[in-house]
């Protein structure tokens, strides 16, 4: 099957997550461009006339706000970030709200953190409201609630924010724009032998060695971009690596031009439980199982027994999510605990039916239910 032919599935595609990169709207730092900001709104636009759904996911508070501080370097202190974002963030948030009004179209500012997505009566509140703003024809400016959020609850870049609202919302199509052409064989930057990669499998492992870093400014470089195809192709989205200084990119993208790394969903969605377990970015805690565990997790598609429980790794409470990893420290499973690590410290490597006799009380034969879980 040809790219284009490929591709033909684009223009079909109804609600559009649009991700945006620091150095697309700020010039590479030289304080937030508004016009910039215009043209792609303009698009925007372009889309929304055509009874799509828009979503954008705004990355160039903190950068916006260096401009306005005066301060010409990333600060490395996380609360000078802290001021920086909550500087930049009224001036970004103001630049779409203005360049939307020009098509009488209305905007919400929605900032999330990952305690927002992490426990899940606040993710389904999360996607409840963006469905409800979608349903009433008001453009959602997603931005992580850097003002507040530490280092250890980062989402760590908003490639990983975007994916995960596309997830939250169902879309069928996740844009991410950027300052270079898609995903290359090698970084064309330094490499001029270096080719565009048009079309691929989001969970291709052999991208992954092609990835480069992140610049200046931003903390989402292409390794980064294909973490956010595959999180987002659980909910069946496929996604598009393109660069947004192009004049008409959206325009010509969304109608199915062969432009950027156009990274596709190759499996069936997940159920929408397991989507938000699969996006989760921090556990409570570690069970090491043995291969026999590994093998039934992923060839088999059962729960995970304690009897598969080698060693249990930090502290947490029944219900909270925790990663299964193998001897090697690869990474299997992430689910929902049904034993504290207490519990499973005592019964770890036990058969079922001995558990309840150790502990005292009726207690779960799975350590985790296969509904509760999802492989990584």
């Amino acid at each position: 099957m040809t790219n284009s032919i490929q591709r033909s599935a684009i223009p079909r595609a109804q609600r559009w997550v649009i991700k945006l990169g620091s150095a697309l709207l700020t010039d590479d730092g030289e304080g937030l461009q508004p016009e910039v900001v215009a043209r792609i709104v303009a698009m925007c636009h372009e889309l929304l006339a055509q009874s799509k759904q828009v979503v954008i996911v705004s990355s160039g508070a903190v950068a916006a706000g260096l401009a306005h501080l005066g301060w010409s370097e990333r600060p490395k202190k996380l609360h000078d970030l802290q001021a920086a974002a909550a500087v930049g963030q009224t001036h970004l948030v103001r630049a779409y709200e203005t360049a939307f009004a020009r098509y009488q179209k209305t905007t919400a500012q929605v900032l999330l953190s990952h305690d927002d997505l992490r426990d899940r009566d606040r993710y389904l509140n999360a996607r409840n409201t963006l469905n409800r703003l979608l349903e009433l024809g008001v453009i959602p400016i997603i931005n992580e609630n850097d003002t507040v959020a530490t280092e250890e609850f980062r989402f760590g870049d908003n490639d990983t924010l975007a994916a995960l609202v596309a997830n939250l919302v169902d879309a069928d199509m996740l844009l991410l724009l950027t300052d270079q052409e898609g995903l290359f064989t090698a970084d064309p930057r330094t490499h001029s032998d270096a080719q565009l990669i048009e079309i691929g499998q989001a969970s291709d492992a052999s991208l992954d060695e092609m990835a480069g870093e992140s610049g200046r400014l931003g903390r989402g470089g292409m390794r980064s971009k294909l973490k956010a195809a595959r999180l987002a192709a659980r909910s069946g989205a496929s996604t598009i690596i393109a660069n947004g200084r192009r004049p008409a990119v959206i325009t010509e993208v969304a109608s199915g031009a062969q432009l950027g790394t156009y990274l596709t969903a190759d499996k069936a969605p997940i159920t929408a439980r397991k989507q938000w377990l699969a996006g989760l970015q921090k556990e409570g805690g570690q069970l090491v199982i043995d291969q026999g565990a590994v093998d039934v997790l992923t060839q088999r598609g059962r729960s995970l027994l304690p009897v598969g429980v080698v060693e249990v790794v930090g502290c947490f409470d029944r219900g909270d999510a925790v990663l299964c990893v193998a001897a090697d420290g690869r990474a299997v499973a992430r689910g929902l605990v049904n034993y504290s690590s207490e519990e499973l410290l005592r019964t770890k490597g036990l058969n079922s039916q001995d558990v309840a006799e150790l502990l005292g009380y009726a207690a779960d034969a799975e350590a985790i239910h296969r509904d509760n879980m999802v492989l990584l």
